[in-house]
Order: structure tokens, then C-alpha cells, then sequence
């Protein structure tokens, strides 16, 4: 392959088909590593894909051979409450597919590994705004097995030194493939069953998955990249009110006019878990979704501005008026 040649972990998650296209857009080659086939036109034309897992050596090592620049997007994703005996399988992906993933990189002479990690790792900011130099916290097993994978990355050094990482810790992530609790939140408003609890007063802290995939290219050629963490959003905390509102004005549907109380509403999901916990079950509603969804996450992406020149040009309207209309593009969302 030629010098502009690059590998993707991961890329048919929410992220990787906009970084795919990003970077076809600036005449790379792209071959990317997957578990399972890709779905059909996921990818444009030209992509070349290799089907394995990230402790597969032999796949690992086709999918490497050749290639530059690696974005390492493959990991096991957040979902709420795991189970203890979850623990192993993000160790594994999360932190140990990371590791393989730089040993590769090292014996193939790749010049560049850019690893997308999560603001998460610094838990919540209540009421602080927090920086690169703020202490990490990791409260889950994902942001716990993410900041592990970090230091994989950051302690790894080329044969003449340098070192061959950079880490991004991503903004929450929005766009068409949206997932998590921003489509769990954009799918209640649509049907008209959300209601806001509090006065969503808290602050949230997003990035568009295209400036994702412009932030990623930029620090997979700059050479002060090497080496250094960044944290990537659009570069504006917004409240939560604030978000819905936009949302709702990009669906054009009334914003929710009225808001339950943060107390009634903890006290009331706290019975509901306890009772549902006493007959064995586990609660449609528990503690730790009012808890994520009042929590303040307020995070700034200054350094990656100022010292990169990165600029992201999506703001929060422009963003979500995209994403809504490539949704409904695809003929199955209202």
C-alpha cells in the first residue's frame, strides 16, 4: 500500500463509517479489521476488509501489514449496570486488544496509532470544569478498562524513541448511527414520551461524529500529536435543556413544556428498583439512569484548539438538524 495507507479497528460502530469516508475524502487507502462481515454498503467502494479479532495474531498482523496510521476505535461499549462477571470480557477487548494492537503496530513500523478513548474517564465534573491535567475517575468498568488502555498507548515508543501514540478522549458522540442515551433520548422525544426531570440546569459536553473524524485525521499526522492525551468536543458546554430543546426544534415537534422534580423522581425510581430487586428482577428503570441523566460532565477541548488548531465546525444545531435528516433518509425512522 502506499504511504497514505491507514487501518481502522472497530469501524461499523457509530463512529468508523463517517472516519472511513473522512479519510477516502483526503485520497487514503483504508482497510479496516472486523469481527463479523460488514454489513452491505456500509463502506464505499475500495475499502479493503479483514475479517478477525483483535487477539487473532494472524488477522491482526494482514490487517497491519503496510499501513501507516492505525485508529484504534474496536472496544466493548458502555451499557448500564454490568454485572460483575463482565469485568474479564472488557479487560480483554478494552485493555488487551489495545496492547495487541500496539505490539503489532511497533513490529510493522507503523508511524501512528491514534486511540479513541472517552471523556468518562473523568467521571462527573460537579460543577468544576475539567482539563487533560483533571484526575481521572473512572466509575465503570468501560471508562475504568479505557484509562488502563491509555497508558498502553502513551507508554508505547517507536525504535528511535518517539512515541507511537495519541490518545482522544471523545465528547459524547452524536450522529445518524447515534447510540446509547442520546437514541434512547431522541427516540422518546419522537414518540412523545419523554419528560424532563429537573430543570436540566446540568451541563453536557458533545461532539458530531464528523468532527470526530476531523480531529482523528489531524492528530494522526501532526507531530506534536505523539505521545499526548486530547480531549475532542464541539467546544461549548450545553445544559440539558438546552439539548432538548435543539432536538426537538431539528424534529419540529414542542419542546416538553413541563419537568418532573429531581427528589420525587429518586425517591420514586429508588422504590421501584427495591421492590423489583426483592422478586429477583432487575428494575426497567434504576437508580443509576437519573443519576447519569442529572449528572454535570462539563470538559474542555481548549488544548487540541490551541495547540493543534483543530476547530470543529458542527455546532449543537447544525449537528443535530444533520443527523435527524440522514435518519430519516434512511426510510426507517419518522
Amino acid at each position: 500500500m502506499e504511504s497514505h495507507s491507514c487501518l481502522i479497528t472497530g469501524a461499523t460502530g457509530a463512529i468508523g463509517p463517517t472516519l472511513v469516508r473522512h479519510l477516502l475524502n483526503q485520497g487514503w487507502q483504508v482497510r479496516v479489521l472486523s469481527r463479523q462481515p460488514p454489513p452491505l454498503e456500509i463502506f464505499p467502494a475500495g475499502v479493503q476488509t479483514i475479517q478477525g479479532d483483535l487477539l487473532d495474531e494472524g488477522a491482526l498482523c494482514r490487517a497491519v501489514s503496510g499501513v501507516k496510521r492505525i485508529f484504534h476505535l474496536a472496544s466493548l461499549l458502555h451499557i448500564g449496570d454490568p454485572p460483575a462477571n463482565l469485568l474479564p470480557a472488557y479487560f480483554r477487548v478494552n485493555v488487551e486488544g489495545t496492547r495487541a494492537v500496539i505490539q503489532q503496530a511497533l513490529k510493522s513500523g507503523v508511524e501512528r496509532v491514534v486511540f479513541f478513548s472517552t471523556i468518562s474517564v473523568y467521571g462527573g465534573s460537579a460543577g468544576q470544569i475539567l482539563t487533560e491535567e483533571s484526575p481521572a475517575i473512572s466509575q465503570t468498568f468501560y471508562a475504568q478498562t479505557k484509562r488502563e488502555a491509555e497508558e498502553v498507548v502513551l507508554r508505547a515508543k517507536r525504535p528511535d524513541g518517539g512515541p507511537i501514540g495519541s490518545v482522544l478522549r471523545l465528547a459524547a458522540v452524536y450522529g445518524p448511527r447515534v447510540k446509547g442515551y442520546y437514541r434512547r433520548l431522541l427516540d422518546a422525544l419522537v414518540k412523545g414520551r419523554f419528560v424532563p426531570i429537573g430543570p436540566g440546569d446540568n451541563r453536557r459536553t458533545v461532539v458530531y461524529d464528523k468532527d470526530v473524524a476531523s480531529a482523528a485525521f489531524l492528530v494522526s499526522s501532526h507531530r506534536d500529536a505523539g505521545g499526548r492525551i486530547f480531549n475532542v468536543s464541539d467546544g461549548t458546554f450545553h445544559t440539558v435543556a438546552e439539548i432538548i430543546e435543539t432536538i426537538c426544534e431539528s424534529l419540529e415537534r414542542r419542546t416538553p413544556h413541563f419537568s418532573l422534580p429531581r427528589s420525587v423522581v429518586r425517591w420514586a425510581v429508588g422504590c421501584m428498583e427495591d421492590g423489583f430487586q426483592l422478586l429477583g428482577r432487575q428494575s426497567p428503570v434504576r437508580r443509576s439512569m437519573i443519576e447519569k441523566y442529572t449528572e454535570d460532565v462539563a470538559v474542555d477541548s481548549s488544548r487540541i484548539r490551541e495547540q493543534l488548531g483543530f476547530e470543529a465546525k458542527y455546532d449543537l444545531r447544525t449537528g443535530w438538524r444533520e443527523t435527524i435528516a440522514a435518519l430519516r433518509q434512511t426510510g426507517k425512522w419518522p
